[in-house]
């Protein structure tokens, strides 16, 4: 089958800056084109990596030792509060809910 030019698109990656042509009746990549500006850095320097990783480490621990306490006391919080939602409707009268049907 002969490919046709004409029918194939340029496009340009978000990503890097690459241009590929695409073939609409194959949806396929034909042709790629390295892209002309150099890519851009991620802006963090590659000394400085051990560093940022290390407090992101640090971070997590905090965070679950943070969530272990928490867990730690969840029942006993649960029971207070149901303790305290107990108490406070226990001198409230007990109403039935009002149905539609019963309005008829």
């Amino acid at each position: 089958m002969p490919e046709s030019s004409d029918t194939a698109m340029s496009v340009e990656c978000p990503c890097c800056g690459a241009t590929l042509r695409i073939d609409p009746e194959l949806g396929r990549v034909i042709a790629h084109t390295a892209p002309t500006v150099p890519r851009r850095s991620s802006g963090v320097p590659l000394e400085r990596a051990t560093e940022i990783l290390e407090q992101q480490a640090a971070r997590r621990d905090a965070i679950f030792r943070r969530s272990s306490e928490d867990e730690k006391v969840k029942s006993a919080l649960l029971d207070r509060k149901f303790a305290e939602a107990l108490r406070t409707t226990r001198d409230q009268p007990i109403e039935r809910p009002t149905r539609d049907f019963d309005l008829e």
